[in-house]
């Protein structure tokens, strides 16, 4: 604590107006500083900060080692890992202390985060190790409870700070920091407290005394061995049961990843077909359940549950097809065999409740596991068959660790469960068994397989008033965590009518509402689906597997489809029927769900129940190897959180020229034309064109059948950009999003009037260019039948453009001829908006107009393999008039209003300045 506070005084005296100074604010608004900024760079609080550091190291090191010797005890290696932990944390700290963010940023953060996450275990590794001693017990829960519940509201002025800008956040955020080392400090000197019955002996042995030398020769220590809190935790640690229980998770990751790519695999046929196209038939793959009604059948799966389980990584093997046709087989075999081997290894295992336990707690980790990877990966799943090392993906290492974790996981994997009697007792209804399954597996798949997927439910916009991404992605990780833990521990709870009446209160939160309310219901609805899943399965496997599973995966089918017919009720037979009802969709997955709910408080009676924990000490411990992966699963999403967290320090391109560049793409799902993944190929581009602000369109993706994914979160973390994702998942369009360099003070999202086709979405954002507020409209139009849609749509976008007072830019998809049509309403006195150039005359979706900016440049660039559309980009300078329609060639054009030059002639990998093969310029 002296070197923490010996920094505080030397840097208030010395730098006070300097290190209470942020990036947005200065005194007065920011009056106390941070920790960071008390012991950064600055000489000479910093040399301070560092001495004493050096100088509590060695004691640092004496306390681990002598609190391992308290605790340590016999067939228990839990003591092992806490002092590892501690040793951990000791040298990160010492990294994060003497490797400044000056010296070297990013293994600064490495070490920094590295401390934070070890110190969660640390500081529940010591309480569950902790010596009989209720005093010093008592303040270690109270100092760790201050410490996680200061992280809370730490966190959330940290946001309002670098998120929203409030002056004095980072001030208040600065005192509950403080409050940590304070706490933190705090429950490792409880310590003292259990070295009372310490003695330790220093005993000359060779009659040395009289010289310098000194030996200890003997250490003697006196423990309580009784232990109060952790006995769940306590009954010994073997690594190779530990192994076991990764590899039983992993099987569940590579489940769920190869589930979540087959509705993603099937979309890329009707995309390009505009409609349906016969591939959608393969999203039946997954009711291979309904084979187990044959019983020889059955006893063969489940005698050789191995092969069907390596039959299944047919999925995994699939990114090695070129043909799309061929890849989207060989997926829907891989989850066709990926749904018949977990309902034969779950019905094989129902006589041993330990066992069937732990693999229904596998699946289910399996999940979070699969929602972490996509977390990292900004919704892409890196072993998923439009993946490859050129996109990012991690198919050869993810294949060899799915073959690695199926030999060993399926070892002992039961072998004539199949053919036993289900336990005596009530049953229940197996149909109702398979419904609850169907609602179970939808939601799940729905709402979870993406930790952004309800965030962007309850997103309306800027100012932010509610989750984003990252890092509020890890609340929801978290909650799915917290979910299992209370299906595990708490059955009977979590099945009662009342768990029922809470979680769908939570799914009426989140379709009826916005913001944090939408995404406080969010929590709860992801919070009561994982805890379902125990007792969901125990009842089902109660049943015969055909009907139950077989039924939960058609009926989870059909809900699939339901969910697509509300989006895409132009282009399917019966689609108005559907048309915009998700509270519809989300209503029939409760009703699913409290079909479950019925059936299983039938069959999980109180005294199957009693039967089904496990009561032994085995069953306790392998439990426990699941608990720890869950956590450590949970310390890898806070730090994916941590590493994602916007900078919010985003600079234009050419900002001395006051020059802003704005383009307009329709991405087409992020899927290219041979079903890749495009996300780093759109990324290239847009970089090299050095486009500041960009509308997308074709860009919601947060749909099972399009994989619950989002490429804005890549594209702006990656490019550097203030993101919105335009109207949500929830509000029935293919997407428009808006990526700018420059800050969003304010967007609103808008549905304009589409009575037969497709709703037309737009964002109206105003932005902050170089100190001038710039309004940008982002629009995508209804179809080309749809000639009513489109005049109510041009006459409602006319008007909004015209009320603006402010500078405009319209990056659209109008799906007009230039100066025919409705193109006469977009460009028009009532709207005020200028077309960028008059004369191109080969145009008929994509459009850039404005008003009140200086235009000076345009192109058009080929789309090269990644879409179907071009793009268009525009130059515009802010706080000039709009000048003259007169074109100048590139000689009279200064270097920072030019076009790169690398897209002239051939271009670069297929993309160049195409219609007119290069760009034009005006004066």
């Amino acid at each position: 604590m002296a070197a923490f506070l010996g920094a505080l005084f030397t840097g208030v005296y010395l730098h006070y107006y300097k290190i209470v100074e942020n990036q947005y604010y200065g005194y007065p608004q920011e009056w106390f500083p941070s920790v960071s900024a008390t012991i950064g760079d600055r000489y000479p609080e910093r040399s301070v900060f560092q001495i004493f550091i050096a100088i509590t190291s060695g004691p640092r090191f004496a306390l681990i080692f002598l609190w391992y010797i308290l605790t340590a005890r016999p067939n228990s290696n839990l003591p092992k890992f806490v002092a590892g932990t501690g040793i951990f944390r000791t040298v990160t700290c010492g990294g994060w202390t003497y490797v400044t963010s000056t010296d070297d940023h990013n293994w600064h953060d490495i070490f920094m985060v590295s401390y934070l996450v070890a110190t969660v275990p640390w500081l529940l590794g010591c309480l569950a190790v902790s010596p009989n001693n209720p005093k010093a017990v008592y303040y270690r829960k109270v100092l760790a409870g201050l410490f996680f519940g200061t992280l809370v509201p730490s966190l959330y002025f940290f946001i309002q700070h670098k998120v929203h800008k409030v002056p004095g956040a980072y001030t208040i955020y600065a005192f509950f920091e403080w409050a940590l080392i304070l706490f933190d400090v705090g429950f490792d000197a409880v310590t003292a407290l259990d070295f009372d019955g310490f003695e330790l002996m220093i005993k000359d042995v060779k009659g040395a005394s009289r010289g310098n030398n000194r030996m200890v020769a003997d250490v003697v220590l006196e423990k309580q061995k009784d232990k109060p809190v952790g006995r769940t935790f306590g009954d010994g640690f073997l690594w190779a049961e530990a192994i076991d229980a990764t590899a039983d998770i992993y099987n569940g990751f590579v489940f769920w990843s190869m589930l979540t790519s087959l509705g993603l695999s099937i979309w890329y046929f009707p995309l390009w077909h505009m409609g349906l196209s016969g591939h959608e038939v393969v999203v039946m793959s997954s009711i291979s359940p309904l084979l187990l009604g044959i019983p020889p059948l059955r006893s063969l799966i489940i005698r050789n549950v191995r092969v069907a389980h390596l039959l299944s990584l047919t999925g995994l093997l699939a990114y090695l097809i070129p043909s799309p046709e061929y890849r989207l087989f060989a997926v829907g075999f891989g989850v066709g065999m990926a749904c018949l081997a977990w309902a034969a290894t779950w019905y094989a295992e129902r006589p041993q409740p330990a066992r069937l336990e732990a693999r229904v707690s596998a699946w289910s980790i399996g999940l979070i596991a699969s929602s972490i990877a996509k977390f990292a990966f900004c919704t892409n799943n890196p072993i998923w068959p439009i993946m490859h090392a050129q996109n990012g993906g991690w198919n050869k290492l993810g294949l060899t660790l799915a073959i690695c974790a199926i030999l060993r996981s399926t070892r002992r994997t039961a072998t004539s469960g199949g053919d036993m009697p289900a336990p005596t007792g009530k049953k229940g209804s197996s149909v109702l068994a398979g419904l609850g399954l169907a609602g179970l597996f939808f939601g799940m798949h729905l709402l979870l397989s993406d930790s952004s997927t309800m965030i962007l439910w309850a997103w309306e916009g800027y100012p932010v008033r509610g989750p984003i991404a990252a890092p509020h992605g890890a609340y929801t990780i978290f909650a799915m965590g917290i979910g299992l833990v209370l299906g595990l521990f708490y059955q009977d709870l979590v099945g009662s009518w009342t768990a029922f009446g809470i979680g769908s209160i939570g799914a009426a939160l989140l379709t009826t509402y916005s913001n944090w309310s939408g995404y406080y219901g969010a929590l709860v609805l992801a919070v009561y689906l994982m805890a379902l899943s125990p007792g969901f399965i125990n009842s089902a496997v109660k049943h015969s597997p055909a009907t139950t599973f077989g039924i939960g995966f058609l009926v989870y089918n059909i809900m699939i489809l339901a969910h697509v017919w509300v989006v895409a009720y132009a282009f399917v037979p019966g689609g108005p029927l559907l048309r915009e009802h998700t509270d519809w969709v989300i209503t029939a997955t409760m009703l699913l769900i409290g079909a479950g709910v019925f059936s299983a408080q039938t069959s999980n009676t109180p005294s199957s129940m009693t039967r089904s924990k496990p009561t032994y000490a085995g069953g306790r411990k392998q439990r426990s190897y699941y608990m720890y992966i869950l956590v450590a699963l949970q310390l890898l999403s806070a730090s994916v959180a941590y590493l994602r967290f916007p900078t919010n320090d985003y600079v234009a391109y050419h900002k001395d020229e006051k020059v802003v560049t704005t383009g307009i793409w329709t991405i087409h799902f992020s899927l290219d034309n041979d079903m890749w993944s495009s996300e780093r190929r759109v990324r290239d581009v847009i970089k090299e064109l050095e486009i500041d602000v960009i509308g997308l369109l074709e860009s919601d993706m947060q749909r099972i059948f399009m994989g619950n994914r989002d490429s804005t979160q890549f594209l702006a973390e990656d490019l550097g950009m203030y993101v919105d994702y335009g109207p949500g998942p929830n509000k029935h369009t293919w997407g428009a999003a808006l990526l700018s360099k420059f800050p969003i003070l304010n967007s609103t999202h808008h549905l304009l009037p589409s009575p037969v086709g497709e709703l037309a979405p737009a964002i109206h954002a105003t932005l902050d260019m170089y100190g001038e507020h710039v309004d940008v409209v982002v629009f995508h139009s209804g179809q080309e039948e749809d000639v009513e849609d489109r005049r109510l749509q041009s006459e409602y976008l006319s008007r909004l453009m015209g009320d603006s007072p402010r500078p405009l830019i319209l990056l659209s998809y109008l799906v007009t001829k230039p100066l025919k049509g409705n193109y006469n309403t977009y460009v028009s006195e009532r709207s005020g908006m200028k077309d960028i150039d008059p004369s191109d005359w080969d145009r008929w979706c994509e459009y850039i107009l404005y008003k009140g900016l200086k235009r000076t440049g345009y192109a058009r660039v080929s789309r090269s393999t990644i879409t179907d559309t071009e793009i268009q980009v525009g130059k515009f300078i802010v706080g000039q008039p709009e000048g003259s329609s007169e074109r100048i060639n590139e000689e009279q054009v200064p270097d920072g209003l030019r076009f790169p030059a690398m897209f002239k002639g051939e271009g670069v990998r297929g993309h160049r300045y195409h219609v007119f093969d290069e760009p034009r310029y005006y004066n």
